[in-house]
């Protein structure tokens, strides 16, 4: 097992990394292709196709990161490892996200030559707004048993342009997926920054992504007095809130870790005068609600921490680590911009010399013992290999 990170913030980011995948002494065994829609990816699939191993790729928000250090332009995370076996497919939702994510699987698990088996880990990239859909996908071929870790694809101001592919697709509305049967262990975290206040509601009217009402009331309202009035009820029309609501999202409790419960997030990103509250992720009538809390220093500390946890999850010393994937939130990162260096420097000081990918995304995606994979908004995960 062999990671190798590359990273590029040249107008021609892609060519530039693609040339250094080229230049490797091994077949590389699976490639995730990650960065600013500035710098798309999608010109490069006749290169990428005669690359003739699996990808992924999704934009991200503003860029990328990596033990390089932050960049504008891609990242690309490589793994060498001929013993292994891996796959990747990309479908568009043209037919319904549920059956989009089911055929991708499918694709990919042929790819890797292992129809029929459960992978050690499913990483997806979905574009936004149906990714409770896609998991549920997925998970009618593999089970719910096997781990799905992802971000959804991300652009720059939250205007749509995001975008999935594989080695030799573009989709602007779909999922890419990959199946990994990698020849040594692979361990994961996925978590969030943020600890609960003592307000708590239920929802009692929602559909979708869609809050109306908390305890009768309307959400907006309720929301505007849970946060202190940091994020305003607006007088008339639908104002968006995303950047004010990043310090306050809220929280469903979904599982516990030991006697610690553990919140699944959901950011608010838009308000209307009628009260309502859009979110990033689905809600359900009758779910208990708790305003959530975070800080600056606590998002820019926490992307070590989660690190750390998935390393430990699987038993290793930093010198025990071929490489690791950094799924961070991308509305964390444009609230924290200034300080992201310190961001990676946390995740340095955990893996010493062992590099590492990140991608800035608009979802994340992760397993909870107890509850199974799930979507939240404003996450954490990291995916660590052993060499």
């Amino acid at each position: 097992m062999q990671i190798h990170v590359f990273s590029s913030a040249e107008p021609d980011a892609g060519a530039v990394i693609l040339s250094q995948i080229d230049a490797l002494d091994a077949q590389p065994a699976f490639v995730a292709l990650t960065g600013n829609i500035d710098r798309t990816t999608g010109p490069l699939i006749p290169a990428l196709e005669a690359l003739a191993c699996p990808t992924l790729r999704a934009s991200s928000c503003q860029g990328a990161m990596s033990d390089a250090g932050p960049t504008a332009g891609l990242a690309a995370f490589v793994i060498v490892d001929p013993a292994g076996s891996y796959g990747a497919a990309c479908r568009s939702f043209a037919a319904g996200a549920r059956d989009a994510a089911r055929q991708a699987t499918i694709a990919a698990l042929a790819q890797a030559a292992r129809p029929g088996e459960k992978p050690d880990l499913v990483w997806i990239s979905s574009t936004p707004g149906a990714e409770e859909t896609v998991l549920d996908g997925i998970a009618s071929v593999v089970g719910t048993d096997v781990p799905i870790i992802g971000g959804s694809a991300a652009d720059n101001d939250v205007g749509g342009a995001w975008f999935v592919g594989d080695a030799a697709t573009h989709c602007a509305e779909g999922v890419a997926v990959a199946v990994l049967f990698p020849s040594t262990a692979v361990s994961f975290a996925y978590q969030s920054g943020y600890a609960p206040t003592g307000k708590r509601g239920r929802a009692t009217r929602a559909r979708g992504r869609m809050l109306y009402e908390i305890d009768g009331r309307p959400a907006a309202e309720v929301y505007q007095a849970w946060t202190g009035g940091a994020v305003a009820a607006p007088a008339d029309g639908t104002q968006p809130i995303l950047a004010e609501a990043t310090l306050w999202p809220l929280g469903r409790e979904v599982a516990h870790l030991g006697p610690v419960p553990y919140h699944l997030l959901a950011h608010p990103a838009a308000a209307d005068a009628s009260g309502a509250l859009h979110l990033f992720a689905d809600i359900c009538e009758g779910e208990t609600l708790c305003q959530m809390e975070g800080s600056i220093d606590g998002l820019a500390a926490r992307a070590g921490r989660v690190v750390t946890l998935a390393r430990r999850a699987g038993g290793l010393a930093a010198d025990e680590v071929a490489g690791a994937f950094v799924i961070y939130c991308g509305g964390c990162m444009m609230t924290l911009s200034a300080r992201i260096d310190e961001v990676v420097a946390s995740i340095r000081a955990d893996l010493g010399t062992a590099p590492f990918a990140g991608t800035f995304t608009f979802g994340e995606q992760g397993p909870i013992i107890g509850s199974g994979n799930r979507h939240g908004n404003l996450m954490i995960s990291c995916i660590i290999f052993a060499k």
